[in-house]
This record gives structure tokens, sequence and C-alpha cells, in this order.
């Protein structure tokens, strides 16, 4: 299929005088949004992010008492999702962040929380992910309006958006993959999905930590740990898994979206390392 990301092709110049938008015909997934002069102006361009190896970390609470945090920095990239912080947890989830990836629903917990995300994680890029209604670029949408106003404070923070043509793709790999079209079957993509189809992308090879397997919460003996490792008193992980997966709709398929990313670790790119996953979870079925 066509690479969902390009080399960085800037359309118009950020420092130009005259202030427009630019409406681009070309086919496009990520578009940075850019400030200069306290003046908005959209610059399209691809996300221009390439890595060797990638560490792929889950916000799950199996990351808690790991001891995996060198490991994960020592990695060329690291990638995180939505307002997950490594502060506190930097012995089990490691210090460094080059990419995060965020849904609509989590970028308000990053304007809570401006001094650590744009302050002390300012060489991060921010992939932001939502529905139209909410990342629509007339004025209207509510989350994109945020975005805005967060590249206006912090001119030299890289935040991306996720555009309808890119949502839409990722929408066409779950039926696929499933058979079943997300929106009739009520489903919700999870921020993971997103986040592994861009490593799969940008990286040339994948660690992912955190993750369990599809079948983990079938087994009797399996371990209880929280939904999140930074919100120990919350939902237990296969309790909060079994709720989306049933739910009829608004629900997240994680353990359909852990048995379709056990069917792309089959290809050899991705590899789960903690918890180490069976050998037949990598299994074509």
């Amino acid at each position: 299929h066509q690479p969902l990301l390009q080399s960085s092709v800037i359309i118009n110049s950020c420092a130009a005088n005259f202030y427009f938008f630019i409406f681009w015909k070309l086919r496009y997934f990520f578009q940075e949004l850019k400030v200069k002069k306290n003046m908005y102006i959209m610059c399209f361009q691809f996300l221009d992010f390439r890595c060797g190896r990638c560490a792929v970390v889950s916000s799950s609470g199996q990351m808690l008492g790991g001891a995996r945090g060198q490991e994960i920095d020592r990695q060329d990239c690291v990638i995180r999702m939505n307002a997950a912080p490594s502060v506190g947890y930097e012995d089990d989830v490691g210090n460094r962040t080059s990419l995060r990836v965020v849904s609509h629903t989590s970028v308000p917990h990053l304007l809570r929380q401006q001094g650590y995300f744009f302050g002390r994680e300012a060489g991060t890029r921010y992939v932001i992910w939502g529905p139209e209604k909410n990342m629509r670029q007339d004025g209207k949408g509510k989350i994109f309006n945020a975005l805005v106003m967060l590249a206006k404070k912090y001119p030299h923070t890289n935040i991306y958006t996720v555009t309808r043509e890119k949502v839409q793709y990722c929408d066409s790999i779950f039926q696929n993959e499933t058979g079943k079209n997300r929106m009739k079957s009520g489903a919700f993509l999870s921020t993971g999905f997103f986040t592994m189809i861009l490593a799969l992308e940008v990286c040339d090879s994948i660690l992912v930590y955190g993750m369990i397997d599809g079948s983990y919460c079938s087994n009797a003996n399996h371990s209880f740990v929280p939904y999140h490792y930074y919100e120990p008193s919350r939902l237990d992980e296969c309790r909060m898994y079994r709720a989306h997966e049933h739910a009829k709709r608004g629900g997240h398929r994680f353990i359909t979206e852990k048995l379709i990313y056990s069917r792309w670790a089959s290809q050899g790119k991705l590899q789960f390392v903690y918890p180490p996953w069976p050998p037949q979870e990598h299994q074509q079925d």
C-alpha cells in the first residue's frame, strides 16, 4: 500500500509576509501547526520522522515493577501514548519521549499539565487524532482550536494532527483484519491501534512494552494490574478490556486489536518483549 508518511514537504513558508490558509489538494496524513508573530497559519507538511529501533511503551499497569526503563531509553526512539507520564516512573518506563500519540479525549490532560508536556518534553513530536467534529478546521473543532492555542503559546512545539484521510485508512485496516465495519459494529479504535500503525510506518523495528496478548485475560492465573500504571487505584486492566470488548457501542476492541497485532508480529518487525507473548501469538491464524 502507499506509505502513510513521506519526507518533509513544507508547502508555504512559516516566515512569509502574508498569512493565509493553504488547502493542499494532494494526499497527506499529518499536518503541523505553526505560529509566527502571534498569528496563526497552517503549514501543511508531512511528518518528517524516521527511526531505526523504536520502543513503543504502553500505558498499562503491566509496566509497574518491570524495571525496563534503562532498556527503553537505550532504543533509538521512544513512542508513548496519551498523557502517560514518565516522571516518577523512570525505573519502569524510562525517561525519553521522541513521539507521543494522543487521543482527542486526552488533549484536556495535556492542557492541565502544559508545563510538563510542552516544557519538559519540549522536543517531543505530538500526533493528535480524533473525529472530524472535534478536529475540523473551520473554527468549530473544539480540540483543533485548543491545539491552535497551544501552538501559539509554545511556538517551538511540534504538534501534528491526523487527517480525516488517515483516520479512514485506519478504519479500513480494522475492517480488512476483522471483516467488520468499525462504525456499524459500534467500535472505536484505540490510541494503541493508531500508534502501532504509525510505528510500523516510521520504525525499522519495534520493541513493545506493556501490552498483553489477546488470550492473556482468559488465563485463570493472569495477574491483576491497573488499566494505567499512573492510576493505580482505578479499574483492573482485564476487567476494562472485557467491558470494552463486549460493549455494543462506543467500546474499544482491545482484545481484538491484540489479536491483529499478533498477526502483524508474524512478519518479523514487531517484538513484544515485556510481558513476552507466547509463541503461538506470533503465528498466522
